[in-house]
């Protein structure tokens, strides 16, 4: 029987040799791959941890110890080892294995994850509570090199390191976060933690002691004794030491015994630890470890060919159409620059980086810095256009709201993953952005019905002087034909695309063609409703949407995001604000957390298919439609 046949718990695998855990290793890295081929997933990062979740799980004890995984990528070895296997491929499906660590779904998972660089911090806030408790454990916090560019990694060590608590950080050390990592710490981190500086040091110091003869040789001794002094100089402790972290390694992530034998040696050790392991990701497989960016996360895919399946829609997707219509427009405006925080790939910045490297800025996994370098950009003349996840750019709010609005700087927000993002689940759907975004002073709001109306609002944001966000869906667009000419939209201007006076829907994003084509199918049942694109959440199309209400008496917001505070809010508040009373039917996401599975099956639970719009809608317009007609004297 294969070893991971008989994992069903971490006690299980503390009954195997050490000797037999590279065998192991090999299966659950063949169990991955084979099982993300089918259901998509984080892949290298996974990959790249095999040994050291092994490892860990061999030592402690996470029934009563504590680990933290941050972002959680990483995590599928540690889902396989506590009993999930024979759940694994429900992975990322709806109701099934979270991508992510998920405290609901299992007692081995400590705390949710899904954003970077919150392991640290919350590993301190456990070791505070265990000692205020007079408890006994052990708190880890699993950290990637990629995230120490986020400053609330270094805000976490700083504090431990400051109330020397007993708590241990693990630093995976693969050159790799999801884009090559950036910036002087990275280079840092690459050159000095790898301790090579400071040997080439010592042995050409040595050398030369030694050619001095006799008077050479008690000088080695003296040096010798002084070595952790001087080493203190030139290696990694010198960082992490003087935040008050005892230092150990850099130790090899690949080997079990070593591996196991660090964490023995340091598992109950009193002050804060960092132990530093160098890994490959995406280790193991041919095609993750050429490129691992690549294969950070993956659709299903040919194990054998490593061939990626593709979607059979067809259509471009909206991260391609902002990414080739970014460099037309800096071809012709040498002011504009785009930034990103580590995921030029996934915004659609690539090619732009290629094309213009001297005005492409990945800030690494810092997206308060993004925003506020952007700000400085911006005072000084520059436009630019800050691509960024909806769900991301929550990380930088304060920034957004003091080093852009408030000064009224035309910087441009590139929300991608606006509304249901799928697989990832709620901490990667882009549900807030209106609702936060909408309060902010100076700000102009857009969303694109389709790839063409994108276009055109790229073009209009880099004619701003203030501040501009247009947020867009995941995936495949409309498949709408484009104009060859691009064209300023009028700020908080509208567009009519159907007409009737039974009801209007006021429809923004990827609700717009919806609503249009459920209107022409309402039609076929005698209910005439307009349709009307909003096109900017603000400031409002007031004349229209003012008009329209009056004129059709029954109300219909739809958007792709949360209800509370959103696009529909607006709208209301627009009517009460003029003292417009009229039925209104509020369509878009409830006060609820919403999980993963594919888009159509989410928006299927949510009531937010086509289907659902037009028995929801139908059914409120005809309830309404009857007490106007009866109010018009038009039936008895």
């Amino acid at each position: 029987m294969a070893y991971i046949e008989r994992i069903n718990s971490p006690y299980d695998l503390k009954k195997i040799d050490k000797k037999e855990l590279e065998t192991l290793a090999k299966e659950i890295r063949e169990f991955i791959i084979d099982s993300v081929s089918k259901t998509g997933g984080h892949l290298a990062s996974s990959l790249g941890v095999v040994e050291a979740t092994i490892a860990l799980h061999y030592v402690f004890d996470f029934k009563k110890d504590r680990i933290v995984w941050d972002v959680g990528h990483q995590a599928y070895v540690h889902k396989i080892l506590t009993g999930r296997k024979d759940r694994f491929h429900t992975l990322r499906k709806f109701n099934g294995l979270s991508g992510f660590p998920k405290i609901t779904e299992s007692e081995y998972d400590h705390f949710n994850t899904g954003h970077s660089s919150t392991s640290i911090s919350a590993a301190l806030g456990m070791a505070i509570a265990r000692d205020l408790n007079n408890e006994d454990y052990q708190v880890i916090a699993f950290i990637g090199d990629g995230s120490l560019t986020a400053g609330l990694a270094f805000e976490g060590m700083n504090q431990a390191g400051h109330l020397k608590k007993k708590m241990m950080v693990i630093l995976n050390d693969n050159d790799m976060s999801i884009a090559p990592n950036v910036g002087a710490l990275n280079g840092y981190l690459n050159q000095i933690l790898s301790g090579q500086f400071y040997k080439r040091m010592r042995d050409r110091i040595e050398h030369i002691l030694k050619s001095m003869g006799t008077i050479g040789t008690p000088m080695i001794k003296m040096a010798k004794g002084m070595e952790e002094t001087i080493k203190r100089l030139f290696v990694p402790g010198m960082l992490f030491e003087e935040l008050g972290f005892k230092y150990v390694g850099p130790v090899d992530g690949h080997d079990i015994e070593k591996l196991i034998e660090v964490f023995e040696k340091y598992k109950d050790y009193d002050d804060p630890v960092l132990i530093h392991i160098k890994t490959k990701k995406g280790k193991g497989y041919k095609f993750s470890e050429k490129m691992p960016e690549k294969w950070h996360g993956i659709s299903p895919f040919d194990r054998e060919t490593g061939e990626v399946y593709k979607s059979s829609k067809g259509t471009p997707s909206y991260t391609s159409v902002f990414g080739k219509t970014i460099i037309e427009l800096a071809e012709k405006n040498p002011d504009i620059v785009a930034i990103t925080a580590a995921m030029p790939s996934g915004t659609g910045l690539t090619e732009f980086a290629k094309k213009f490297p001297e005005r492409f800025f990945d800030v690494g996994i810092a997206e308060q810095h993004a925003v506020t370098m952007a700000g400085g950009l911006a005072i000084k003349g520059k436009k630019p256009f800050v691509a960024i996840y909806s769900t991301f750019l929550q990380r930088a709010y304060d920034q957004v709201i003091h080093d852009v609005c408030l000064m009224n700087l035309p910087v441009v927000f590139c929300m991608d993953r606006g509304g249901v993002v799928g697989a990832d689940g709620e901490t990667h759907h882009g549900l807030y952005d209106i609702a936060y975004l909408r309060p902010l002073p100076n700000i102009v709001m857009m969303a694109p019905a389709d790839e063409n109306e994108l276009r055109h609002m790229l073009y209009t944001a880099s004619k701003l002087s203030f501040p501009c966000s247009i947020r867009y869906p995941r995936g495949s667009a409309e498949g709408v034909n484009l104009d060859k000419e691009l064209k300023e939209i009028k700020i908080g201007k509208s567009r009519v695309l159907k007409d009737g006076d039974d009801a209007v829907i006021f429809a923004i994003g990827s609700m717009v063609w919806k609503a249009k084509r459920v209107a022409d199918k309402l039609e076929q049942d005698g209910i005439f409703v307009k349709v009307v694109d909003a096109r900017f959440i603000k400031p409002l199309d007031e004349s229209e949407i003012l008009k329209s209400a009056e004129e059709c008496g029954v109300v219909v917001t739809a958007e792709e995001g949360i209800l509370n505070g959103g696009f529909g809010s607006a709208v209301l508040e627009l009517l009460q604000d003029n003292n417009i009373l009229v039925p209104a039917l509020r369509l878009g996401i409830p006060d609820r957390i919403v999980h993963q599975g594919s888009p159509e099956e989410l928006l299927d639970e949510l009531k937010l298919t086509e289907t659902h719009l037009y028995y929801r809608i139908k059914d409120f317009v005809k309830q309404y439609r009857y007490a106007k007609k009866k109010n018009r004297g038009e039936i008895e």
